[in-house]
């Protein structure tokens, strides 16, 4: 009989090591590495073996002698899926899909399942129960002879029915629930998530089938397992959002085949989650009269233009050390301004309580938001509303001079679409601008110069 083999794994990025560590000497978590029993197969590698079907003898070619073959991708039936793609779905690519529990991730892509009627897809599910699956699919109220649903985790039994079925789209929900047999620790840890990943990355490279993957996160919003998860899938999808709130993001944070700066928009309704197509409209709310500490930014999310709207409330600090307190931007930026507008224009920011929000519950990162912001925070700062009817885009420099910002053109397209009048870029990026919309176009060099037209 042979002996039982253990090891020390890693929680965070899966190292191995055969004693028990209290640093991880790769990652430098501390009290990450648990035990688990390991039993390797003498011939190597466990599962299905799919490299005995497509077999073919390697060897080193010339990079000259590579012949570039253009991917055709997979269309699926949803935009805002094909957008964070890249394009669509590229055969043979394995997607890893994560976020909170109840957000939605299940729905989706079993509504994805569901609209691809021109394909077989095998949904695979260890958590729930077939007739679960049921209720769903009659719920969004979409019917397809083409789906099989499978609910499993042993992954030699689902390979075996992959054979049977001959699916076009492998769907795993989820790989913290599959079991290798290769590996004798429980479902959901390092050694059997790594394992089973891997085995579902040789599949898929080897019969050219794409698979999603979804998987789970952390507490603290990391996606759960080893970090070699993420380094072997080709797109890694985050799904983010407030459960209290109807609107979810699907964010691209790895993409071997197109951007990572992308974005989809769902709702969630009570037929699962519809596309939002043009965000800008729910991101802009309503008044019936202007209210101060309001203005709206144009800016860019990958190659999408949105337009959003930025709050900002300017207090009289009551409790000595003034709060700063930012929801959907980074702290620091908002930090910089208020040193630029209180070194620059005069404004006594250093007495003030300052509150700012985006709205929608977006986190924005592109720079070009910082010139609404700043006429927002200056909006509430003399108590005045801002009209509604203009928007702005600009970064500001520590000098306080407005600098140029990327694909002006599309960010005016956007403005003029959703009927506003006015938009103030940067004057630099006015060089070469053709202004063939109904919106009129002011620029504007500093904060100051803003500050005199609006205020």
């Amino acid at each position: 009989m042979a002996k039982t083999k253990t090891a020390f794994f890693c929680q965070q990025c899966g190292y191995e090591t055969p004693k028990w560590t209290g640093k991880c000497p790769s990652c430098a978590a501390w009290n990450s590495f648990v035990e688990e029993v390991v039993q390797r197969d003498e011939k190597g590698k466990g599962g299905v073996n799919w490299e005995e079907e497509h077999k073919e003898i390697r060897k080193a070619h010339k990079l000259d002698e590579v012949v570039h073959v253009q991917e055709m991708r997979m269309e699926a039936p949803d935009p805002e899926l094909n957008r964070v793609l890249g394009g669509g779905l590229v055969p043979g690519s394995v997607i890893l899909v994560a976020g909170d529990p109840g957000i939605g991730k299940s729905t989706l892509f079993l509504q994805c399942a569901l609209n691809w009627k021109n394909i077989v897809t095998l949904y695979v599910s260890g958590e729930e129960s077939a007739q679960q699956i049921k209720m769903r699919a009659d719920r969004v109220g979409v019917t397809n002879n083409n789906l099989y649903i499978l609910t499993a985790t042993d992954t030699h039994t689902i390979f075996q029915e992959v054979k049977r079925v001959r699916p076009q789209l492998l769907i795993i929900d989820s790989i913290q629930t599959l079991e290798s047999a290769v590996v004798e620790s429980a479902a959901g840890s390092v050694s059997q998530v790594r394992e089973c990943a891997a085995e579902l990355q040789r599949f898929a490279k080897a019969s050219s089938i794409p698979v999603f993957i979804i998987g789970h996160i952390t507490k603290d919003g990391s996606i759960a397992g080893p970090k070699v998860l993420e380094h072997m899938v080709d797109t890694v999808l985050q799904f983010e959002g407030d459960r209290h709130y109807a609107y979810r993001i699907l964010r691209t944070l790895k993409n071997r085949f197109g951007s990572t700066s992308e974005l989809g928009i769902y709702e969630m309704v009570a037929k699962g989650m519809r596309p939002v197509t043009n965000p800008s409209e729910i991101l802009l709310s309503q008044h019936d009269e202007p209210l101060s500490g309001i203005a709206i930014a144009a800016i860019m999310e990958g190659l999408r233009p949105m337009m959003i709207e930025v709050q900002a409330l300017v207090t009289q600090a009551v409790y000595g050390t003034p709060q700063r307190t930012v929801s959907g931007l980074d702290p620091r930026r908002l930090q910089l301004l208020l040193a630029v507008l209180e070194k620059r224009g005069g404004f006594h920011f250093g007495a003030k309580d300052v509150f700012v929000n985006i709205a929608g519950g977006l986190k924005v990162e592109d720079p070009s938001i910082e010139l609404a912001l700043v006429c927002a925070l200056l909006s509430s700062y003399e108590d005045k509303a801002l009209p509604s009817n203009i928007c702005l885009v600009g970064e500001i420099g520590l000098s306080g001079e407005i600098r140029a910002v990327n694909r002006i053109d599309q960010r005016i397209a956007e403005a003029d679409k959703l009927g506003m009048d006015v938009i103030f870029i940067p004057k630099a990026n006015a060089k070469g601008l053709e202004n063939k919309y109904k919106i009129m176009v002011k620029t504007v060099n500093k904060v100051e110069d803003v500050y005199k037209m609006l205020f």
